[in-house]
């Protein structure tokens, strides 16, 4: 969690009007051009102002010109910034609505997004790794496998961590499973059947760093 992240989980998102500007998102393909880095990061952090799609590309705009960048990298490189962050606050939001769910009273605190249960997890929404070697039948019953390959290939910034974490893992029959981050309600569908049943003697314990993390994967499949 971030302090953008923190200001909003504080606000109550409409999230009927959330998922219909993440999708005005997906007619534009999902590149990213560069790997993410804090310089690029601080070039785009306006997309946390801006939960309107139709604002945050005025502000994309007046940022390449103000810094004289390239067009492309630039609109890549926000526009999906942009789209994961809008839906992260989207499903913390999800979770912390559902009874049992205490939202994260320490709002610096950037590895804890909420107490489930009586156990502290942040969340992460990914889409399927098409990096990752296994079919989705194979990583539906090997749970453990896919959360070591998770953790290992995590991003390199300012969100990588090594704690417990719920990651909700999308897949899109048709193959674009990054599409599904737009899908709010379907994710709201599938976050409530999973707390609805939790049971913290099945989550996956994990030895990374010399010390035991709890994990697990809420599956959003269509």
């Amino acid at each position: 969690m971030n302090r953008f992240s923190a200001f909003y989980s504080l606000l109550s998102l409409d999230l009927v009007y959330i998922e219909s500007q993440l999708k005005q998102r997906l007619p534009y393909p999902y590149q990213w051009g560069k790997k993410q880095t804090d310089k690029w990061d601080n070039y785009t952090n306006f997309i946390y102002d801006f939960p309107s799609w139709e604002a945050v590309v005025e502000a994309m705009k007046a940022t390449t010109e103000a810094y004289g960048l390239n067009k492309r990298e630039l609109f890549n490189y926000a526009a999906n910034r942009w789209f994961n962050f809008w839906s992260a606050m989207a499903v913390e939001q999800i979770f912390t609505e559902i009874d049992g769910v205490t939202p994260s009273l320490n709002h610096k605190d950037r590895l804890v997004d909420f107490n489930l249960r009586g156990i502290d997890f942040d969340h992460k929404t990914s889409v399927f790794p098409e990096a990752y070697k296994q079919t989705l039948y194979y990583a539906q019953h090997h749970h453990e496998d896919l959360l070591y390959w998770l953790y290992k290939n995590q991003s390199q910034q300012q969100r990588k961590h090594l704690e417990n974490r719920l990651f909700i893992v999308t897949y899109a029959e048709d193959g674009e499973h990054w599409k599904l981050k737009a899908e709010i309600s379907l994710l709201k569908q599938c976050i409530q059947k999973y707390v609805s049943t939790f049971d913290a003697s099945t989550l996956e314990q994990l030895q990374l760093n010399n010390k035991t993390i709890y994990s697990d994967i809420i599956w959003a499949v269509k």
